[in-house]
């Protein structure tokens, strides 16, 4: 049985920044800034809460008779209490006789194209400490996009303000960017287990440093430009950011109203149809804060009866990638034009141009990730660099469309006329380039 260690790193950062955070509150209060100390204990409070709803929610503590362990929760303590408890499990293995065990059956990574499917008994304990894991995971994305992310923003923004680091706010700020990173590894991990669950999943180190330096690339460049962005153009971030969020809210339950699907229902049976409306609408608004900020591995699919967009779609990822990188650029060229005196000491051109370079690196490592170091790159339908190029046909077809669109009616292009024009000649104007034929519009996603 593995050690938890997941557990304990995620209980690690949960704890230091909840500590960090009020302890700078404090700070606040002591020089007058009211606002910045609501705002610090605001993105400190409000994930803290909805963590300890989601370990309740996962654990049914509601339907047992457990009033201690509600108690813990109400003052926020359930994170170290399930952290404890799940290290006392691990530490009873091999002492305690399991009373039954289960059969598990997974499929190891084809060889030779063939997958070979292995029996493995699971004990209660481990059964137990495996429901710990996946609470944990799950928190540690919550805490990240629903507390950390805004909490760096708004401390990076102060920083800017002021024209210094203070310790507290720097200390506060790098445990914060730790923790939307190791968030957004657990959910890269997280959607390949759900998406390959039939499958024994093993993640490499090598894949770790990819996601990691992805993660980080990607997260400080993103926070920086809205930072930088909101800076200059106070007024015009909040339109921005309702935007970004709105589209990404709305986006699976349109998918869903299309689909004309049933209202799920497997969510759970002691939940009414109000408490799986809340439930969902609370999935899609965690949805939604992680793609402000970076690309969600998981894909929300409410049609889905796990809910999870089981599909790897590169369509989806590389429109995304473009869209976020032409939105960053632009706010950056908007930030350049209407900078103020409190970047004269800053050399704007340079600032600029690390920022689209960090963000390269980012789409550089993500590429890297899932072309060599992906744990099941080889169940893969088509590789990603295949789907990059048929994402690039997609703008030929676009391009040439709009080339026909254009074109005078009545008037023939110079040339043979068609009556005159050999066949090979028309069979290949028919088609969309020179390299593919023509494809079906994909779904597209931004």
């Amino acid at each position: 049985m593995r050690f938890p260690s997941s557990i304990f790193v995620s209980v690690s950062l949960f704890t230091a920044e909840t500590t960090a955070a009020l302890y700078l509150s404090s700070t606040y209060r002591s020089d007058g800034d009211k606002i910045w100390q609501g705002l610090t204990l605001l993105f400190t409070l409000v994930p803290s809460v909805l963590v300890q709803l989601t370990l309740t929610f996962i654990h049914r503590d509601l339907s047992r008779d457990r009033p201690l362990i509600l108690l813990l929760h109400i003052l926020q303590l359930g994170p170290i209490v399930r952290c404890l408890e799940a290290f006392c499990i691990y530490g009873s293995v091999g002492r305690v006789e399991e009373p039954y065990v289960s059969i598990t059956r997974k499929k190891q990574m084809p060889r030779r194209g063939q997958a070979e499917e292995v029996e493995r008994q699971v004990g209660q304990a481990e059964g137990k400490l495996f429901t710990h894991r996946a609470a944990f995971a799950r928190t540690s994305v919550i805490q990240a996009f629903l507390g950390s992310a805004p909490q760096l923003t708004l401390q990076l923004y102060i920083c800017v303000l002021q024209r210094g680091v203070s310790i507290g706010r720097g200390t506060l700020m790098v445990i914060s960017l730790l923790s939307i990173v190791y968030g957004a590894l657990r959910c890269n991990i997280l959607a390949i287990k759900i998406k390959y669950d039939d499958y024994e999943v093993d993640v490499r180190p090598m894949a770790y440093v990819c996601i990691f330096l992805w993660r980080s690339f990607e997260i400080a460049t993103r926070v920086v430009v809205l930072v930088l962005f909101s800076s200059v153009l106070q007024l015009w971030v909040l339109p921005v950011v309702l935007l970004n969020f709105l589209i990404f809210f709305l986006y699976p339950w349109i998918l869903f109203w299309q689909s004309h699907s049933p209202f799920p229902e497997n969510i759970e049976k002691t939940l009414t149809r109000v408490g799986t409306t809340i439930v969902l609408c609370m999935l899609t608004f965690l949805y939604a804060g992680i793609n402000m900020f970076c690309w969600s591995a998981v894909q929300v699919k409410l049609s889905d009866p796990d809910l999870i967009n089981k599909s790897q779609n590169w369509y989806r990822m590389a429109v995304y990638y473009m869209m976020r990188f032409v939105e960053n650029a632009s706010l950056l060229l908007l930030w350049y034009i209407y900078k103020t005196d409190i970047y004269k000491f800053i050399c704007a051109p340079l600032l600029v141009l690390q920022l689209l370079v960090a963000y390269a690196i980012a789409i550089f490592f993500m590429l890297v990730f899932y072309q060599f170091c992906h744990p099941c790159r080889r169940l893969f339908s088509s590789s990603m660099t295949q789907g990059l190029w048929d994402c690039s046909s997609l703008l030929c077809l676009m391009c040439n469309s709009a080339s026909s669109q254009n074109r005078p009616i009545g008037k023939e292009p110079p040339g043979l006329s068609p009556q005159k024009e050999p066949a090979t000649q028309r069979r290949r104007d028919t088609s969309t380039c020179g390299t593919c034929g023509p494809k079906e519009m994909p779904e597209y996603f931004f």
